[in-house]
Formats: C-alpha cells, sequence, structure tokens
C-alpha cells in the first residue's frame, strides 16, 4: 500500500468513525487480531477492544477532531489532532461534569494489508481532567 493509501485509512477513523459517529465501519478499516498498545481501563483486546475505545470516547465527550498532520512513511501514518467537546457521560468511573474541554494528541498506527494493525498514542488526559474539573488547576493558573 503506498504512504497515501496509508494515510487516507487513518484519516477515516476521525473523519468517519469518531466525527462521523459511525461505528459500523471499524470492521472495513481494522485488523481482527488488531493490537492496542494504550489500552484504555476496561477494553477488549483486538477488533472488538477497538470498538470498545470508540464507543467508551463516544459516549462521555461528544469529541469533534480536528485532523492538524498526518504523516506517514512505510506501513507507518502519524496523526496530531485537537479535539474539543463535552463530558456528558460516565468515563472510567468518572461521572459526566457536563464541562467543556479541547485537548490534543498524537496517534501512530501501523497499516499490514490495508488495515489498521497496531496503534500507539500520546493524549493530554491531564490538561483535559484539569478543564473537567476532576483534577485541580495549579495555584495561579488561569480557570
Amino acid at each position: 500500500m503506498s504512504t497515501e493509501t496509508n494515510k487516507a485509512l487513518a484519516r477515516r477513523v476521525f473523519d468517519e468513525v469518531i466525527n462521523g459517529r459511525n461505528l459500523a465501519i471499524v470492521d472495513e478499516l481494522a485488523a481482527t487480531d488488531y493490537e492496542e498498545h494504550n489500552p484504555l481501563p476496561g477494553q477488549r483486546t483486538g477488533l472488538d477492544g477497538l470498538k470498545d475505545r470508540y464507543t467508551m470516547v463516544l459516549r462521555a465527550f461528544e469529541p469533534r477532531f480536528t485532523i492538524e498532520d498526518v504523516i506517514a512513511e512505510g506501513d507507518r501514518v502519524v496523526l496530531r489532532w485537537t479535539s474539543s467537546g463535552k463530558h456528558v457521560g460516565e468515563f472510567m468511573g468518572m461521572p459526566p461534569t457536563d464541562k467543556t474541554y479541547t485537548n490534543s494528541g498524537i496517534e501512530i498506527w501501523r497499516v499490514e494489508n490495508g488495515k489498521l494493525a497496531e496503534h500507539w498514542d500520546v493524549v493530554d488526559v491531564f490538561g483535559q481532567l484539569q478543564q473537567l474539573g476532576v483534577i485541580p488547576q495549579p495555584e495561579g493558573a488561569p480557570a
């Protein structure tokens, strides 16, 4: 597969699955033995785990993602994003705060045979939790 094809595949996760709220196409995008290297608590393994992940995020946050950069080389795709949303549902035991947030992150996928095969990510969860009021802001920081 070309790097452009791999980039388009990664974009579909955000454009169609998350922003489009279309979990039905996860089977089309990811391998059945999909490997998540940073699972959320309670997330199963494989393709079912990927569906768990997106279901948990969509139910809890009503997120809207903006893709800032997509870089690909070989079988890897790196995607940098920003997200905003509202905490409307329980997430990992946290009751909804009804507060809004903006955060950012970086995703890395390995693509195999035209499907997402492995995933790593780094997300500003700390900043998000501060905005939601789950953990305190540092003294003197703007509210």
